[in-house]
């Protein structure tokens, strides 16, 4: 017994024999605008920056980078050449992130208080190294520099010099003395950030175990810098 078929008004067309099954027609996403690729790289260099601090770059893989962001490996590749690649790319993301107040620290002077611009100054650097950010972005750069001196020099180098460069013109135009030579002028700035850094410091290596008053530790070691540096 043969079966009729009935073509409902409006229904779409039986596929014919052997022919290939009908498929959604999907939208054509070419590439991504540039807010897209900005916004996807962020994602991936944040995501990737978490687990290199959790692991350590040795035991991180770009396998597990892309199963747990859900991103094909090769929209990595596509990116960065390589694990090294990632790593610096989001190291220096992040590092760009964390020294950004770093960029403002004109706005924090005093012109009729020294002493006040210095505190300020220092405890911009105390809390910024002290952040959670910057001890594990320092603790991961003082693990991979033997690896990697490039980023210890770059990490250092960077954060060092936004502060130092600042220092360097404060104090060529505030400390009384008109004999002071430019190498002076460099001393002073390393006196000053070595005495602001030390907690910083420690906490990096696992040392710093009491928490830091803060305010009471950069007004301590401001007066002990002033002390020396008017004196001299």
């Amino acid at each position: 017994m043969s079966k009729a078929t009935h073509k409902g008004e409006g229904s779409a067309p039986l596929p014919k024999a052997g022919a290939r099954p009908l498929r959604e027609k999907r939208q054509a996403r070419g590439r991504p605008r540039r807010d897209q690729a900005g916004e996807l790289d962020r994602e991936l260099l944040a995501h990737a920056l978490d687990h290199f601090l959790d692991k350590g770059f040795e035991a991180t893989t770009m396998n597990a980078i892309t199963r747990s962001l859900g991103m094909s490996k090769q929209t990595v590749y596509s990116r960065f050449s390589d694990k090294h690649a990632l790593f610096r790319a989001a190291l220096q993301s992040a590092i760009d992130e964390w020294l950004a107040p770093a960029a403002t620290l004109h706005e924090l002077e005093d012109e009729n208080d020294l002493e006040a611009t210095l505190i300020a100054v220092a405890q911009a650097l105390v809390t910024t190294m002290l952040s959670p950010t910057g001890v594990r972005l320092i603790r991961i750069t003082n693990a991979e520099s033997f690896r990697m001196p490039e980023i210890g020099r770059d990490t250092y180098g960077r954060g060092h010099e936004l502060f130092a460069r600042y220092l360097r013109d404060l104090f060529a135009r505030r400390l009384p003395g008109s004999d002071r030579t430019e190498a002076d002028i460099d001393d002073l700035v390393t006196a000053f950030l070595n005495l602001i850094s030390g907690p910083a410091r420690l906490n990096a290596w696992g040392l710093g175990a009491e928490p830091v008053d803060v305010d009471d530790f950069v007004r301590r070691r401001v007066r002990l810098f002033l002390s020396g540096a008017l004196a001299t």
